[in-house]
């Protein structure tokens, strides 16, 4: 008689069979459209990563004992600087979301991209690499993040974790796997890994911590590929065994284990209409509410010297980490929906510019804040289908009531996308403030025609930068100095 309390063959574990899944996307046919969009993703997340290189926490990290004295040739993206692969992929990745300006999805509660991407670089290495497998490869990363949501969420979103990383890891270990060519045994063995590798805590959002646990996520992702690679061992019931992954990072009866098994490439994840790139940079709850306050601001020319009161009515779930009246920090302005309304209703705009510096304390900022209330939207419940609509309601000194809701926008994707001019605004606004202006158009249309590359170590090249070549001052600032009609300081390059 068989153990009852003995593990399931090792062919039937999870991570057996989400090794067989990975295994056979990775030849799967992605539709045109989808490849468009993964191709949007990536060029999108090169760019908002260039834009971090000098962000406070990326600078950091480029210079902490242990990361900046490291030898290796993985290359930090926007620099002339070269670091080990598990290294570069920590600090890329920290970068990629420094900012918050990446692409996220609503059903993962998280982002997409940055959880898979800056592992990917640095697992390329001296390997052949043609854009059409990255791309393959990128897809099949984002298919196994956003379905491993499918299974614990909105439990384990709810719960506290960050699923970019407690969930992206397992994207990141897919992509990286499919690089590699890691066989089933190792794949299913650096899911197990990446399981106990998993971190992520959203206490931590609105600190430099978030962009970190992005990093960490990259980099354990590439570690836990390598070492299976080399013969590494991990309990093949690392999700479903006593105090495996599910029980313990959601608890029984809260996951769904078959849903994250069920319908693959119907459609591909990549091309779902709840996965979008962003328009502002801050975070993603925020942007519904945005979106409706620049829409009222335009369609009344409303004078915000006139403006008596702000409702601010986010659905719920957008308003838990974006409830910030007073955001004291930068960092803190980038989950404040009070501060991403109060900005589009001041300026009409919401540049890049806007979350840094001191821009947050503005005195017209802090008195339209002052006139500010955010409160969930009493008509879009917890358990709704949509989960990403917000109202905004302006009241004016002379008692006029304006208002626009949306019932759901998860940033520029699905039906709304961004052109192809509104993703060069973007791109050159972020490359700009790394890299030397003749070497951004190059980088944007290999980016933007990645399928024909046919190595993607030399495309990555193209976003390096030599010691010649780094701008004395942000090119940002000029931008928003200009748009709030201060003095712009003048733009060089040092010799």
């Amino acid at each position: 008689m068989s153990n009852p309390a003995s593990p399931p063959p090792q062919d039937l574990s999870f991570a057996y069979q989400l090794a067989d899944k990975i295994i056979a996307a990775q030849t799967a046919p992605i539709p045109r459209g989808a490849i468009e969009v993964a191709k949007s993703c990536i060029l999108d997340t090169v760019g908002v990563t260039l834009a971090a290189v000098e962000e406070p926490c990326v600078k950091i990290l480029r210079e902490t004992k242990g990361l900046a004295d490291g030898a290796g040739e993985a290359p930090l993206l926007g620099t002339a600087e070269r670091r080990s692969a598990l290294d570069a992929a920590l600090i890329n990745g920290a970068a990629s979301h420094a900012l918050d300006f990446d692409d996220f999805t609503g059903v993962m509660g998280g982002h997409h991209s940055v959880a898979v991407l800056p592992a990917m670089f640095s697992a390329l290495g001296g390997r052949m690499v043609t854009g059409k497998a990255f791309l393959q490869a990128y897809a099949v990363g984002v298919e196994v993040a956003i379905r491993m949501a499918r299974g614990v969420n909105y439990h384990h979103y709810d719960k506290g974790w960050h699923p970019t990383t407690t969930l992206g890891i397992f994207g990141g270990v897919a992509s990286v796997a499919t690089l590699l060519g890691l066989t089933r045994d190792q794949i299913a063995t650096a899911l197990g890994i990446a399981a106990s590798l998993s971190a992520g805590l959203k206490v931590n959002f609105g600190t430099m911590t978030k962009p970190l646990h992005v990093g960490h996520a990259n980099r354990s992702a590439l570690f836990a590929c390598l070492a299976a690679e080399a013969g590494f061992t991990a309990s093949a019931v690392a999700f479903e065994g006593k105090q495996g992954f599910f029980d313990v990072f959601n608890g029984p009866g809260t996951y769904d284990a078959a849903k994250i098994l069920a319908d693959w490439f119907e459609p591909w994840e990549i091309a779902h209409p709840d996965l979008g790139l962003k328009q502002f940079a801050c975070c993603g709850s925020t942007h519904a509410a945005i979106t409706m306050a620049l829409k009222l601001r335009k369609a009344h020319a409303i004078d915000p010297a006139t403006i008596a009161k702000i409702e601010i009515l986010p659905h719920g779930r957008r308003l838990r980490h974006t409830n910030k009246p007073f955001p004291q920090t930068p960092l803190e302005a980038k989950f404040s929906v009070q501060y991403g309304v109060a900005r589009a209703l001041l300026d009409g705009v919401v540049p890049l510019a806007a979350f840094e510096g001191d821009a947050h304390l503005q005195p017209e900022i802090r008195s339209l804040l002052d006139r500010t209330d955010a409160r969930p939207h009493p008509d879009m419940a917890d358990d709704a289908a949509q989960q990403w609509g917000a109202e905004v309601i302006v009241t004016l000194t002379d008692g006029t009531v304006l208002g626009e809701r949306i019932e759901q926008l998860v940033g520029r994707g699905g039906s709304y996308p961004m052109s192809e001019t509104e993703l060069w605004q973007k791109f050159e606004d972020c490359a700009k403030r790394a890299l030397p202006r003749e070497q951004i158009a190059p980088l944007f249309e290999r980016l933007l025609t990645l399928e024909s590359a046919k190595d993607m170590a030399q495309v990555l090249r193209l976003s390096l930068v030599s010691d010649l070549q780094k701008p004395q001052i942000r090119p940002d600032q000029v931008q928003f100095a200009a748009a709030t009609g201060e003095d712009a300081p003048e733009t060089t390059w040092v010799p």
